[in-house]
C-alpha cells in the first residue's frame, strides 16, 4: 500500500469559541486527485489554513512527506505547491520576475531556475509571455502562471484553493484538466477546494465538508455508486451541503 504525501489525523479549530472544523481527517496520496468540496463556510478555507501552515490546529496532527507541520515546518512546507484562491502575484511585474522571486525565497539556484521556469511555461503555452507585465494576461493565463510558480520547486503535493473562482467555463475546464494530468503524470497529490459540484466529476476521491465536518470520503464513482447514478448524486450533494436547497 502507498504511503500518503500527506496526513491530516483529527484536525480541530475554533474561532472566538465557535467550532470551524471538527475532527477533520484525511489523507493525499501520489498521483491521486482529491475534491475537496463544500459550500461558503463549509471549513474549507480553515482547512486549507492549516494544511499550508498559516494557522496552527487546536487539536490534530499534519505531516507531509513524513515530516510533522509542528516541529519540522520548513520541511514540511518544502513539500507543499499551493495556489490560493486570492492571487498572489505582483501584477506590476512581469511573469519572469514573478517567478524568479518564488524561486529565490526557495533558494533555487538560477541556472536551474531558469531550465524548471522554460519548461513549465512551455507546458502551460505560456511560453510567449514569459516577458508579459502580469496585469496584460488574461484571468486563466494568471492562473496558469500561478500554478507554475506553485510546481517550480517540484513539491510533491499540490494544495489547490477555489482556484477557478473568477474565470469563464473554458478557463476553468483547461486549469482543471492541466491540474489533473500533471497529477497522474508526475505522480503529485492533489488536493482541489471548490464548492462546484461540477469540479468533482473528474477526481479520484471525494472530501465532503459541511459545517467544518467531513460527511463523505471516498471515491467519486463509489459515492455516485451509493447515490444512483450522476443525476441524484447532483441532488444528493446539494442536499448534504445545504437540506433547503433546491438542486
Amino acid at each position: 500500500m502507498t504511503t500518503p504525501l500527506l496526513v491530516a489525523t483529527g484536525l480541530h479549530k475554533a474561532y472566538a469559541g465557535k467550532p470551524a472544523l471538527t475532527d477533520v481527517s484525511l489523507q493525499l496520496a501520489a498521483g491521486t486527485m482529491t475534491a475537496l468540496l463544500g459550500p461558503n463556510g463549509a471549513g474549507k478555507s480553515t482547512l486549507l489554513q492549516l494544511l499550508t501552515g498559516l494557522f496552527n490546529p487546536d487539536q490534530g496532527h499534519i505531516t507531509v512527506n513524513g515530516h510533522a507541520m509542528h516541529t519540522h515546518p520548513a520541511r514540511a512546507l518544502a513539500g507543499l505547491g499551493v495556489v490560493f484562491q486570492q492571487s498572489a502575484l505582483d501584477l506590476d511585474l512581469t511573469v519572469r520576475a514573478n517567478l524568479l522571486y518564488h524561486c529565490d525565497l526557495h533558494g533555487m539556484p538560477r541556472t536551474a531556475a531558469r531550465q524548471q521556469m522554460a519548461h513549465l511555461l512551455h507546458t502551460m503555452g505560456l511560453s510567449e509571455h514569459e516577458a508579459t507585465v502580469t496585469r496584460q494576461l488574461s484571468g486563466g493565463n494568471r492562473r496558469k502562471v500561478e500554478l507554475v510558480r506553485a510546481l517550480l520547486h517540484r513539491p510533491s503535493v499540490l494544495l489547490m484553493d477555489e482556484a477557478t473562482v473568477g474565470l469563464d467555463p473554458t478557463s476553468r475546464h483547461q486549469l482543471l484538466a492541466t491540474v489533473r494530468e500533471l497529477c497522474h503524470s508526475q505522480g503529485m497529490a492533489v488536493l482541489w477546494a471548490t464548492h462546484l459540484i461540477e469540479e468533482t466529476s473528474q477526481a479520484d476521491k471525494l472530501l465532503l465538508l459541511h459545517q467544518g465536518k467531513v460527511r463523505f470520503d471516498g471515491t467519486v464513482a463509489g459515492f455516485m455508486a451509493q447515490t444512483g447514478g450522476n443525476t441524484t448524486y447532483e441532488a444528493e450533494v446539494l442536499r448534504q451541503l445545504a437540506p433547503t436547497a433546491t438542486p
